[in-house]
């Protein structure tokens, strides 16, 4: 663990580091775009955060490879580089696409298809989805692997950039969201295989960590620089990778055979939590398609009517949405990351916590409307 720990330090430490030397660079050259009707923030402010996230998160992988001469863990994970190679290789696509964009405007079309084209990198050089956490069903060919992979990844990289909205809240998510799943492959990874606990998804996700605290201060409310879409897809493309690498160390049958056969949930975990801890921006991301699709217009039509907008419209102050989405990314991931523990944590307070917390971020999100209509009766 403190090998790992290690790691995303240096990621951290980078990440700051190049946020600090690239925030006062585009300062002082003006290198920020002007903003725009649906821009919350009132002041010209830097969008190349994501390009200091990537330089942290490839001085992260590199210096694994270092580490790995004296670690034997580290060595047999980094043993075959090619996914490691494609991940550095698609997250270099992405952030180039993003900043030309934030600079730019590039069209839909374009932005998708470099989406799909660093998806497919990522895929064919080996990091696919090769179990389904339906009935443990194992995808039947390398091609269905591949599409299916391509899918999963743009798609959960566009339902992160599209809650990129407000200051610090795709890095708080994605930090709440990644040290739960870190925890989860981990404690995971200890049980199957007590005497090999790295896995390629723990070493991405803690690199990912690392960058996201580093990214942080540049970033918390009034931010002194976003991370722009590069940083956004970028979250989204190691979130969904590290995911899909659970799968190809841990499908649903190993997972059964070595943890237990009456912890089945336990089997759909890899697959299903990043989806769960991802519940909101999905839940933004489907919403905003419908409604844009309803109105005639491309799914990637940009408005002001996210659910950040929304609770904005509702009352909340800036950092009171921004802790609605931690909140409900904290509830939700914690609760079904209880069920992994069965039996030695009972099911019971995995379905407590959830109800519990539900019932409580419900009251909070809604709590200006409900003091509303408390004056209109009152009146």
């Amino acid at each position: 663990m403190r090998v790992l720990l290690l790691i995303g330090a240096v990621s951290a430490v980078v990440t700051f580091g190049f946020s600090f030397a690239i925030y006062r660079l585009a300062m002082r050259f003006k290198l920020y775009p002007a903003i725009r009707e649906r821009d919350v923030h009132t002041r010209p402010t830097p969008r190349l955060g994501g390009i200091a996230m990537f330089l942290g998160i490839a001085v992260g992988f590199g210096g694994a490879f270092v580490v790995a001469r004296y670690s034997p863990l580290i060595q047999a994970v980094l043993a075959d580089p090619r996914p490691v190679f494609a991940i550095l290789g698609a997250g270099l696509l992405i952030v180039v696409l993003g900043t030309l964009d934030d600079f730019l405007d590039l069209d839909w079309m374009t932005k998708l298809a470099g989406q799909f084209a660093a998806a497919g990198l990522v895929a064919w050089l080996g990091v696919q989805l090769l179990s389904l956490p339906i009935g443990g069903i194992v995808v039947g060919s390398s091609l269905a692997s591949v599409i299916i992979t391509i899918f999963v990844i743009v798609l959960v990289m566009n339902a992160i950039n599209f809650i990129d909205g407000l200051d610090g809240l795709v890095v708080g998510v994605a930090l709440i969201g990644n040290v739960v799943f870190l925890v989860y492959t981990y404690s995971i990874t200890v049980r199957t295989s007590p005497q090999n606990y790295f896995s390629l998804a723990s070493f991405i996700t803690v690199i990912l960590i690392g960058a996201c605290i580093g990214f942080l201060p540049f970033n918390w409310h009034p931010a002194r620089m976003f991370m722009g879409d590069s940083g956004a897809l970028l979250v989204g493309l190691l979130m969904a990778t590290s995911a899909i690498a659970v799968t190809g160390q841990f499908g649903p049958s190993v997972l059964i055979q070595n943890v237990g056969r009456t912890q089945l949930l336990s089997a759909f975990l890899p697959i299903v939590l990043p989806f769960v801890i991802l519940i909101v921006p999905f839940l933004d991301f489907v919403l905003a398609v419908v409604r844009r699709v309803s109105a005639g217009r491309s799914p990637f039509t940009a408005d002001r009517k996210h659910l950040h907008h929304r609770l904005l419209d509702l009352g909340h102050t800036h950092l009171q949405a921004v802790f609605i989405f931690y909140a409900w990314t904290a509830v939700v991931s914690v609760g079904f990351l209880l069920f992994s523990f069965a039996p030695t944590v009972p099911s019971w307070v995995g379905i407590v916590f959830l109800v519990v917390g539900f019932a409580v971020c419900a009251v909070i999100t809604l709590a200006p409307r409900l003091r509303r209509n408390t004056k209109e009766e009152a009146l």
